[in-house]
């Protein structure tokens, strides 16, 4: 990467400007209004889900031919950024089907993408990715989950942590070791569904993004076709690394809607809430942390857009997995800064439910965890830069 140099900015078309204005009306009726009960209860967002479904959204991202909407990845990001702005559970639940999905658009066969794509653009259907295991996060090729050909079938057998839409999706992609002896080399993937015996051991009470389920999935035996393995033996890990170069930079994208919700839930208290008899908002002290939050968030927004748009063109410099950890681990730290600056801004009343700005700074803090924490982005970020 010693040639790299920076993209020229991009400014969005007057097709998405109108589609961002459309979605955040949306957004505004239908889906933050539910925001607060959806946390508190901790229950999937059917509801949510549902009239996502009836905009279209679920398949936003996936081919054309399959019944998707064939959108650019910039288009994607500003739906995410969106939906996260009113709901974080929500936005989860409309990344995570296309994450599951990636691995079978990029290299499944034809037979798999007739089976499973057009099944989860019409929502009918929900995948989740299967990567992590207690021992294995970011060291992915310590997994132990195992799969031995049989016959026409692979004999799957291993334990899968913090899954998301554990035990709501009806697809698996699972990444598991067919050459136990190769290291990362030994890696395969596979799509299993969840009717085949996959079991959801355990859901996790969690601190932020409560209303979409996490859990520990176990394989214990499970019986997959052979004809259901992505691409040949041996070419998972390269597939679950270049999945999630795809992936994160809409993860910086949800990052984004949640810093945007913070900002205006601070930019709207500080005009209304008054002190020693004017509002909050003409204090000069409160206005340079406001206007240093909308900075951040900008910077945010600028870099997850050029790095959706390398996406787009087909990476011809080959900086998509510099541009998606910087995407990643920037927009993130925004989110978390922001809403722990908002909760400030909000004083006492930011930290009671009465207000989202807490959701709001409990929902970002996982951004800067999954799909690789913030400090492996910065290795994989250093790596590229030193060579």
């Amino acid at each position: 990467m010693e040639d790299w140099e920076p993209m020229s900015p991009m400014t969005l078309s007057d097709d998405q400007l109108e589609f961002r204005q459309a979605l955040r009306q949306f957004c505004d009726d239908k889906i933050a209004p539910r925001a607060a009960e959806v946390d508190r209860s901790g229950g999937f967002p059917w509801d949510s889900y549902r009239d996502c479904v009836a905009m279209g959204l679920t398949g936003l991202g996936l081919p054309e031919e399959y019944g998707g909407a064939g959108a650019d990845h910039v288009t994607q990001a500003i739906m995410v950024e969106e939906v996260a702005r009113a709901c974080g559970s929500t936005s989860l639940a409309m990344l995570i089907s296309k994450l599951g999905m990636i691995p079978v658009m990029l290299w499944g066969s034809d037979e798999l993408k007739k089976r499973y794509l057009p099944r989860v653009a019409s929502g009918d259907a929900q995948a989740s990715y299967c990567l992590s295991e207690a021992d294995a996060g970011s060291d992915v090729a310590s997994m132990r989950t195992r799969a031995v050909r049989d016959g026409d079938y692979y004999i799957i057998t291993g334990t899968k942590y913090w899954i998301t839409n554990a035990g709501v999706s009806d697809t698996y992609t699972v990444f598991a070791k067919t050459d136990p002896g190769s290291g990362h080399r030994g890696i395969s993937t596979f799509v299993v569904e969840a009717g085949w015996g996959v079991k959801v051991a355990k859901l996790e009470d969690k601190l932020g993004m409560r209303g979409s389920p996490t859990g520990e999935v176990v394989f214990d035996e499970v019986r997959v076709p052979a004809s259901n393995r992505i691409g040949d033996e041996g070419q998972g890990f390269y597939m679950a690394m270049a999945t999630l170069d795809r992936s994160r930079p809409t993860i910086g994208a949800q990052a984004l809607g949640l810093a945007q919700g913070a900002l205006d839930c601070a930019t709207g208290y500080m005009k209304e809430r008054t002190q020693f008899g004017r509002p909050i908002a003409e204090f000069q002290g409160l206005q340079f942390m406001l206007a240093d939050m909308a900075t951040r968030v900008e910077a945010a927004r600028a870099l997850v857009h050029k790095a959706c748009a390398v996406i787009d063109t087909g990476d011809p410099r080959g900086e998509l997995t510099l541009l998606g950890a910087m995407a990643k681990s920037f927009a993130s730290d925004v989110a978390m800064s922001v809403a722990v600056d908002a909760v400030q801004l909000l004083g006492g009343y930011g930290y009671t439910k009465d207000f989202p700005a807490e959701r709001y700074l409990r929902d970002a803090k996982v951004t800067q965890i999954y799909e690789g924490t913030n400090q492996i982005q910065r290795v994989v970020i250093s790596k590229r830069l030193l060579g």
